[in-house]
């Protein structure tokens, strides 16, 4: 059985949170141009009415629509006799569905569902969690806790099921497991469950790309399946083409005169302006996957949360050698809250234009250290969003209320 890539790895469910997270601005011209509406409003943070002006949420639609194959081919494993010569290939399959249900459940529920919170998480609305391929049975939503939940016994149980590595980046692993577990832990804020996971992952493969070797100029400098790659899957919206998408002044500056990234992640337009080169997919689709600078950047701010400030430092200085020239100095600090903004600082110029950085707002701003409030001027309209709004969930189209009956979100 061949799980196509243009189904399971394209259009993650990010899009949405990527273009309302405020690392980048567009003109007014520009916005007017946009294809959907519901780019227009994710830009603005807009209202529920009229978020979606009758067109069916992307991101929604397009992931349920994978969760429905993974549970079709969950199903179909279950009900054949599998030949002993042939477990391993079998195991393999169902062990990717789950990786990939679970994958679409906490995507989904970073941008549908409130953050996640252990003292309210079984009394928030969570995602309705289809576990059959019976698309006539009516669900309601779970709770935030239910879906958690739900999205750890998937990823748990497709650990023993999966090879270490994959034949090909497009398909899931034990490691692409592991790194996914750390992921959601650190959403959960379970550091320690976090750092555990992490260093499961980094044993199967610990390497980083050395920035100094990769062509700066090139188009897209960063090579499609490098070896920072764990897992691959891409995202997109006609928002973030590279004619439209300008990168935030405050983010640009943010990269010092010896770091490697500032030339490999972005280009300068002749009219001042800059632009995102830097996917890991080598193209103009953004990187929505798992992969190993990531992995590095977790353990650090676990370890700093922790209370272990040589091991989180020892992280991220090894993980900054690899994208400074000879210049660099490594970090130094005698107290975690120090050590934690270096991290925090370098996660958001490292992990850029992956669709993490709306999850890192959403758990970042219960925190009034690293609290921020995003604001963009449009039409010469000011538009904001102060942490922990109501406006960090986005809402369900109409059409998928209507047909579902669902409860929508409360923003």
């Amino acid at each position: 059985m061949t799980i196509p890539v243009q189904l399971f790895n394209n259009t993650q469910a990010c899009g949405l949170a990527e273009i309302a997270s405020g690392d980048f601005y567009i003109l007014y011209t520009s916005w007017q141009s946009l294809f959907s509406t519901q780019e227009k409003s994710a830009y603005i943070w807009g209202p529920t009415t009229n978020f979606y002006n009758n067109e069916s949420s992307a991101d929604w639609v397009n992931t349920y629509s994978r969760i429905l194959n993974s549970n079709i081919i969950l199903d179909g494993i279950r009900k054949i006799k599998v030949p002993s010569s042939k477990q391993n290939e079998w195991n393999n399959i169902a062990g990717s569905a789950l990786f990939f249900r679970s994958f679409d459940f906490f995507n989904l529920a970073q941008e549908y569902c409130k953050s996640y919170d252990q003292n309210t998480a079984k009394s928030e609305l969570g995602l309705p969690l289809r576990l059959d391929y019976n698309v006539n049975i009516q669900l309601q939503r779970a709770t935030l806790q239910q879906t958690y939940d739900q999205i750890i016994v998937d990823l748990k149980s497709a650990v023993p099921l999966l090879g270490t590595k994959p034949l090909f980046k497009t398909r899931p692993s034990k490691q692409a497991v592991f790194a996914l577990l750390a992921r959601t832990y650190l959403v959960m804020e379970n550091y320690s469950q976090a750092k555990l996971y992490t260093d499961s992952a980094l044993q199967i493969q610990p390497e980083l790309m050395d920035y100094s070797a990769l062509n700066s100029n090139a188009n897209y400098p960063i090579q499609r399946f490098n070896p920072e790659v764990i897992f691959n899957s891409t995202f997109s919206f006609g928002i973030f083409n590279a004619s439209r998408l300008i990168v935030e002044p405050t983010l640009l500056d943010s990269y010092s005169e010896g770091d490697y990234r500032r030339k490999v992640f972005f280009k300068d337009n002749p009219n001042g302006t800059t632009t995102y080169k830097g996917s890991y997919n080598s193209d103009k689709n953004l990187f929505g996957g798992l992969a190993t600078d990531e992995l590095y950047l977790i353990r650090a701010e676990c370890n700093a949360r922790i209370g272990n400030i040589t091991a989180a430092l020892a992280d991220l200085n090894h993980l900054l050698k690899t994208r400074w020239n000879l210049s660099y100095k490594e970090l130094n600090a005698d107290n975690a809250e120090q050590v934690l903004t270096f991290i925090l600082k370098e996660r958001r110029k490292e992990l850029v234009f992956r669709g993490l950085r709306w999850q890192d707002l959403r758990r970042l701003n219960k925190d009034n250290r690293f609290a921020t409030t995003l604001t963009r001027t449009l039409n010469n309209q000011i538009y904001t969003l102060p942490p922990n709004d109501k406006k960090y969930v986005f809402p369900i189209d109409e059409m998928e209320l209507k047909l579902s009956g669902i409860q929508q979100n409360d923003r």
